[in-house]
């Protein structure tokens, strides 16, 4: 790797961190992207973009710059500027999982130095910067946070396949544990992206996070729920949709769907109301009826296909059926928690053959006990029914409306006679 102004480690090299590590080579940078997974590491030093966010041509861009090394071993984080932790930071029954990020921060504690900065981009419960982060950090390399190195936290703001609003665009909210660490990782942040927004503490900056994705949730729930009991009254949820979002103010447009999925709306709210409950022993009443109504819709969608087949004198036990997406996001490959698999696999209990037919998902990472197939003809006109999951903009939906007899459709793609939607 060739010499140059800073050295940035970025820890982790999935959907937050590759797109971050790239960016920050774009900017000039040398990059060290350290990931636990080998096998990740061999396909990115190979050329082999994972993530839609960056493409192959950006990626071997990175390489041949000679200023991107790809690495499982954190001995080449050594005398990082900045390091950056990009790491997963799950539900494990129910309690955050912090144990990613708590490896993160020992493995590169060894190796901070002082000047150095300490970012958290993960998403996580507040106070995770402060009280989790620092003492390991501290405890490990002797220095104290603020004064020897500098520590702070900004959460990523990543939307998978989004082609408007990108980590170059989407303003940056940042934050340090003092002045002085706010003043590094604005500096840091300064030099990859159009506009950082600084708040008062890391703190802050953990809470904003969880209430962008909490607000998602609830207002998500809400049209599901609205979706549920539309079909019963007659009414189309998304008629609905289309005249109150004509509502020039007070009014912002969810779409109902499947259920949720990715890392953030099923997971990120649920750290905000365990936290409450810990801290300060309530209950969070909003986020565990939004979590109730989303985790469900996955099973409202079986049970309005298994209705549908019904009424078309075809018993679901036996039946074919086709679904049209896998991924949790149209247009990604990105299978976390995706409510496509919960409606297959949900489908497939109750005797239905399923066949999916998913081109983002990397196949290496397909579920085996659901066959993938290609959308054609032949597979549409043997499908008892045809359900439409994730949108993916590739799909022929014209060819499904004219050859299908059934499309239970979650997403509002299609409208023929044939179809019957959420």
């Amino acid at each position: 790797m060739s010499m140059g102004k800073t050295k940035v480690a970025v820890v982790g090299q999935g959907y937050v961190g590759l797109p971050l590590a790239v960016r920050v080579v774009e900017a000039g940078h040398n990059v060290v992207g350290l990931d636990v997974d080998e096998i990740r590491i061999k396909r990115l030093a190979s050329g082999e973009s994972l993530v839609e966010d960056v493409t192959s041509i950006r990626l071997a861009a990175a390489l041949n710059s000679g200023r991107y090394l790809l690495s499982t071993d954190y001995a080449d984080a050594a005398g990082f500027d900045v390091c950056v932790i990009t790491v997963p930071t799950p539900l494990k029954d129910g309690t955050p999982d912090l144990s990613f990020v708590e490896n993160a921060a020992e493995s590169i504690a060894g190796h901070l130095r002082p000047n150095a900065t300490v970012i958290l981009e993960s998403t996580t419960y507040p106070c995770t910067t402060e009280h989790v982060v620092r003492p390991i950090l501290e405890s490990g390399s002797g220095l104290l946070a603020g004064e020897d190195f500098f520590l702070g936290y900004s959460p990523e703001r990543i939307d998978p396949g989004n082609p408007t609003w990108r980590l170059e665009n989407t303003p940056k909210v940042i934050s340090g544990v003092n002045d002085a660490s706010l003043r590094h990782v604005e500096k840091f942040y300064n030099g990859i992206v159009e506009q950082t927004v600084a708040v008062s503490s890391p703190r802050t900056a953990e809470l904003t996070k969880l209430l962008e994705n909490t607000f998602r949730h609830v207002n998500i729930a809400l049209v599901n729920e609205l979706a549920m009991f539309c079909k019963p009254l007659g009414i189309d949820i998304w008629e609905v949709i289309d005249a109150a979002a004509t509502k020039p103010f007070g009014f912002m447009r969810f779409l109902p769907g499947p259920g949720v999925g990715g890392h953030c709306l099923p997971i990120d709210p649920s750290y905000l109301s365990w936290q409450v409950k810990q801290m300060l022993r309530h209950d969070f009443r909003f986020v565990a009826l939004a979590n109730d109504i989303n985790t469900h819709m996955p099973d409202h969608v079986v049970m309005r296909v298994a209705r549908g087949l019904n009424a078309n004198r075809k018993p679901v036990n036996g039946s074919q059926v086709l679904i049209l997406g896998l991924a949790y996001k149209r247009n990604t490959g990105d299978l976390r928690e995706s409510p496509a698999v919960a409606v297959a696999l949900g489908l497939q209990q109750l005797g239905a053959r399923v066949l999916a037919v998913e081109p983002h998902v990397d196949p290496l990472r397909l579920p085996e006990d659901i066959l993938c197939v290609e959308l054609t003809e032949e597979q549409v006109a043997a499908a008892d029914a045809v359900v439409i999951v994730t949108d993916h903009d590739v799909f022929d939906y014209a060819m499904v409306e004219r050859v299908s007899d059934y499309v239970f459709d979650a997403c509002n793609r299609c409208h023929a006679d044939s179809v019957e939607r959420l």
